[in-house]
């Protein structure tokens, strides 16, 4: 599959990664982000196209969406999570603007370009959530609560599409390691963010991400990959993870 591909949240990380991958595969690119300098340098590098987007604005999204009239993959990245503390003690504004990105956000994205990826040949429409969109765990109620909504959001829009030549395909992934996840949740303290991430073999790189959004992507659009599941070797679940060398027999 190629044709034109948007992705939101595309100045870092996953997103990132994501775009490359896709521009690697023959996509035309549009990466979309509120920092629209690292944008413009994505785009100058993989020859995409760099727009300014603000997933929690409505206008942002209504003049975005009016910039194409083709659209033949979405990649729902635009997301990430604020605070670790226990639900006793979370800060209700971090919860709101956790909801305001990754599932408000991706919501106003989806019904803005959902016209254009049903037209013609069809599309394909790829949520970014996290093994959190399963499983929950210690302080991170608030943010397992955004992307539990996330996925009964694509799992409801795949049950209201069926019959239409539109795929919605949902990548949770576990543990990956990004410059900025972690320390966007612990409000830049370095030492924090680095600690989730500790004695670790091999974290998940966004490129490892990517991968996976492309592997279900490039299927033939009769395949619809519902839940791709990935995680480090590491990590065999939410809760599980191992810290050292990884045995070897």
């Amino acid at each position: 599959m190629t044709g034109v591909a948007v992705v939101t949240g595309a100045s870092s990380g996953i997103g990132e990664a994501t775009a490359r991958r896709l521009a690697e595969d023959g996509f035309e690119v549009v990466v979309a982000a509120r920092r629209i300098d690292r944008l413009r340098r994505l785009a100058g590098e993989i020859g995409g196209r760099a727009v300014e987007l603000d997933v929690t604005d409505a206008a942002s999204v209504r003049d975005f969406a009016a910039g194409f009239d083709r659209c033949d993959l979405l990649v729902n990245n635009a997301g990430g999570a604020l605070g670790a503390e226990p639900v006793a003690l979370s800060d209700p504004a971090e919860w709101e603007r956790m909801f305001a990105v990754n599932v408000l956000g991706t919501l106003r994205v989806t019904q803005a370009l959902l016209p254009l990826l049903r037209a013609g040949a069809g599309g394909t429409i790829v949520t970014v959530t996290s093994t959190a969109a399963a499983a929950n765990y210690e302080g991170g109620g608030g943010y397992s609560a955004a992307k539990h909504a996330e996925h009964a959001f694509s799992e409801t829009l795949r049950l209201e599409l069926c019959g239409q030549p539109v795929r919605v395909i949902e990548i949770l992934p576990g543990m990956v390691r990004t410059e900025e996840f972690a320390l966007n949740r612990f409000a830049g303290d370095a030492e924090r963010a680095a600690a989730v991430y500790a004695d670790v073999d091999r974290p998940l790189t966004a490129g490892d991400v990517a991968a996976c959004v492309s592997l279900a992507v490039g299927l033939p659009p009769h395949v619809n990959i519902d839940q791709l599941v990935v995680r480090p070797l590491a990590q065999a679940a939410q809760h599980k993870v191992h810290r050292g060398a990884l045995f070897h027999h």
